[in-house]
């Protein structure tokens, strides 16, 4: 409310108690004259006499306290994940649950990071999801149906000449991903991962989708087919229909590259691959999908297949 407002609020219930005391003498006449109940002309009466006619104006109708509020330490949490690791709402929710067992809803967290100021995604990201348009979402039902291959480049390591790349395998239907770093991008590092790719996914692989790709081309193309295995090429300028391998290299970017200590694995591909594959442990057997509606890809695997793994 602004302050001239205020003004014209005090100076009229300051006239209404004056009136009735000076003027009529009668509180209900004085009601009835101004359209008050006498309830509320006696709770004026009282803010008046205890701290003048400043106490006169209306003031907040927030409870004092709110038994239903998240408990700060909670709420913490929630900051934390946002802050550190820029999940949304539903995978704050979901990673609450499973690793905490607190049970909040997505709406319930939206409005914490609402009131904290963090409920728009950093300008980067913001960027990115203006610049692509939102796809219908598709599923193959069967793992191994169709797994997605692509390439990150990654950046190049401090004070070195060298590049690494990591090659990356998703399975459409429960998205279990084999990850491994390599120090050069051609045919025979993708043929060499691809034989990595099927020794450790436990099923079989009907096809496998790539970009057009160098690394992607006659001898890797014909290698699959040695091993009875399709290749399908996705046109030309269409990344998103590698979408779930793009997607997951952005959470490779946000959850793993930017938190991890590059000092600690200076550039040994081992050191990289180590780490590498302690988080693709962690993404397929503990992060909670939001794709998944919360599940891991191996929990998704054993709901498509009905046996445990």
């Amino acid at each position: 409310m602004e302050t001239m407002e205020l003004v014209r609020q005090v100076k009229w219930r300051t006239e209404i108690i004056k009136h009735a005391s000076e003027v009529t003498g009668n509180v209900a006449k004085t009601c009835r004259h101004y359209g008050i109940s006498r309830k509320t002309f006696y709770k004026w009466v009282k803010r008046y006499q205890s701290h003048g006619s400043a106490s006169l104006c209306d003031r907040s109708r927030r409870p004092h306290k709110s038994p239903r509020q998240t408990a700060p330490d909670i709420e913490r949490k929630i900051l934390y994940l946002r802050q550190n690791y820029h999940f949304g709402p539903s995978r704050i929710s979901y990673y609450l649950k499973r690793y905490h067992s607190i049970e909040i809803a997505q709406s319930s967290v939206h409005r914490i990071l609402e009131r904290h100021d963090l409920s728009r995604l950093p300008n980067s990201r913001r960027k990115y999801e203006r610049q692509n348009h939102k796809w219908k979402r598709y599923e193959k039902q069967q793992p191994g149906h169709r797994v997605q291959v692509d390439v990150k480049f990654l950046e190049r390591i401090p004070n070195s000449r060298k590049r690494l790349y990591q090659f990356t395998a998703v399975d459409d239907c429960t998205r279990i991903r084999v990850l491994k770093i390599y120090d050069s991008c051609n045919q025979k590092t993708a043929t060499q991962f691809i034989d990595e790719v099927i020794k450790r996914l436990p099923f079989r692989i009907l096809v496998v989708q790539t970009d057009n790709g160098a690394e992607f081309q006659s001898i890797f193309h014909w290698h699959l087919k040695d091993l009875d295995i399709q290749h399908a090429y996705i046109k030309p300028r269409t990344p998103r229909l590698n979408g779930k391998v793009e997607r997951s290299h952005r959470i490779d970017e946000q959850e793993f590259y930017q938190l991890l200590d590059k000092d600690g694995t200076s550039d040994s591909i081992y050191l990289f691959n180590e780490k590498l594959r302690e988080w693709e442990d962690y993404y397929n057997f503990h992060r909670p999908h939001g794709a998944l509606a919360g599940q891991t890809p191996y929990e998704r695997l054993k709901q498509k297949t009905g046996r445990a793994v």
